[in-house]
């Protein structure tokens, strides 16, 4: 079966459900999006690999890319590969230098082992005809943010019912460099990834 190579987009905080994110994603050769909500947690994680924050202490994806090298353990690839009644299912594909296999996995899961690898993320052409969304039928206003995003199902995986979230808000542009570089430190000292990410994002502007 093709295999169709996906990007993220983008990361946002999600209208229809408290606490959860919209993670988006993007054919890399084509115009369709692929939106997935995700819990707190799992939207920390690929936030700050994302932004390239160092947690105080290993996070659980962390904690999974250590004990994988320490095996000698590869992840080539992440799929998701199924969508089922509302719930998408996705493939980490791995090898240990002799055989290739693959583990079930989130797809919020997935992306943070993912992009701790940094190997490449995929899908299948049933699950974008399925819940994909072209561009051209997004909004003209937010169509370069986060503009689609599905419903959790927490015990077994994340659904599809597309919305436009709207884009977290960032730190005052009226706080001086100083004081938000101690804001990013408390951020990270409490582990408020999100929060962390947001004062980096700001940093980066003003020292851009």
């Amino acid at each position: 079966m093709k295999k169709i190579q996906l990007e993220i987009l983008g990361l946002s905080s999600s209208q229809s459900q408290s606490g959860s994110f919209a993670l988006i994603l993007g054919e890399k050769h084509g115009n369709r999006r692929l939106p997935i909500i995700i819990g707190m947690f799992e939207a920390q994680s690929i936030a700050i690999q994302i932004e390239k924050i160092s947690p105080t202490r290993p996070l659980t994806h962390d904690l999974f890319k250590s004990f994988a090298e320490h095996v000698h353990v590869a992840i080539i690839e992440v799929v998701i590969s199924d969508l089922k009644e509302g719930v998408f299912y996705s493939r980490i594909v791995c090898s240990d230098g002799a055989t290739t296999f693959e583990i079930d996995a989130r797809p919020s899961d997935a992306i943070a082992i993912g992009l701790r690898f940094d190997v490449p993320i995929f899908t299948v052409e049933s699950v974008l005809s399925e819940a994909g969304i072209i561009l051209s039928d997004l909004d003209e206003g937010s169509e370069e943010t986060d503009d689609e995003d599905d419903d959790e199902d927490e015990s077994e995986g994340e659904s599809e019912t597309p919305r436009a979230p709207r884009a977290p808000a960032e730190p005052s542009g009226q706080v001086p460099v100083e004081e938000l570089t101690k804001m990013l430190a408390q951020a990270l000292d409490k582990e408020d990834y999100e929060k962390a990410a947001k004062i980096r994002d700001e940093l980066n502007k003003r020292n851009g």
